[in-house]
């Protein structure tokens, strides 16, 4: 995913480099919410490179010979290098509260409103930010790599899954709050053009016209964010 705002060329090409040497697990323990914004932020030459502890001492290697940066001990601040875990949810326990689905930055976990949810192992990233969502503590980590840590317990091929995941979350995300914002839109110009119906009291010209002018106004703002001004 590129960077949200452009950036110069040269800039541009050390970003991708970057975002390639990063696990992609999403965690956001590195300081921002996801892989590409440190990735720009290191390419930048905002952010250290010492704040990813999926990717451990191995990943501060990595980024120093792209960045030419010294290499440093992974800030505690972050968290610590460990092996690789995913989520497991203990299905007797889910409520079914798709708190975790929403939460989960590669949609690993299966499930639906008051049904019970399961996690896909090979899209999990073991991320942990569906753990703290859970109002019922039914999701632990599963530790699946043993000793390793780091990249030794990654692996690129898993990285690439991880970021088309992500990616194709984001787009869907997006997707759908068009259409919710057109739907809402649709909605108010029908209540717009038979304010009268929906208005008690229709005898009560100003009542109407408050209520006229703040529809319109909520329309125009839509309109505007669908016309990017």
């Amino acid at each position: 995913m590129p960077p949200s705002h452009p950036i110069a060329p040269e800039t541009q090409a050390l970003f991708l480099l970057i975002n390639n040497a990063l696990p992609q697990t999403q965690c956001t323990r590195c300081g921002f919410p996801d892989c590409a914004s440190y990735a720009k932020a290191l390419a930048l030459g905002q952010a250290p490179i010492n704040q990813c502890p999926p990717g451990g001492q191995a990943g501060i290697e990595r980024l120093a010979a792209l960045t030419g940066q010294p290499v440093l001990p992974l800030n505690p601040e972050h968290g610590t290098e460990g092996p690789r875990h995913v989520a497991i949810i203990d299905e007797a326990w889910c409520i079914g509260c798709t708190l975790c689905i929403k939460a989960c930055p590669t949609d690993a976990i299966l499930g639906a409103n008051k049904l019970m949810h399961t996690v896909i192992e090979p899209w999990c990233t073991g991320c942990e930010l569906c753990i703290p969502v859970c109002p019922v503590d039914c999701i632990a980590l599963d530790n699946v790599t043993g000793e390793k840590t780091g990249w030794t317990a990654w692996s690129p091929a898993l990285a690439q899954t991880a970021r088309q995941r992500y990616e194709a979350r984001q787009t869907r995300l997006v997707r759908e709050e068009q259409v919710h914002q057109k739907q809402l839109l649709t909605k108010a110009e029908h209540k717009l053009a038979d304010l009268t119906a929906h208005t008690k009291g229709t005898e009560n010209a100003p009542e109407v016209d408050r209520k006229r002018a703040i529809i319109e106004a909520a329309l125009a703002k839509a309109k505007a964010r669908q016309t990017g001004v």
